[in-house]
């Protein structure tokens, strides 16, 4: 299992993380963004 984990048996899952700050009529908005990644293919969530 040590080796799933460190990327022998393939590409790693990575952890992505953003942040946001967006200015509009309305007001200022921030968000953020948490994910996951493997190859081409990812999984997120955003929050606002």
């Amino acid at each position: 299992m040590a080796l799933a984990a460190c990327g022998a048996d393939g590409e790693p899952v990575q952890p992505t993380m953003n942040a946001g700050v967006s200015l509009g009529t309305s007001g200022v908005g921030t968000h953020v963004g948490l994910g996951l990644r493997k190859g081409p293919f990812s999984v997120g969530y955003r929050v606002k």
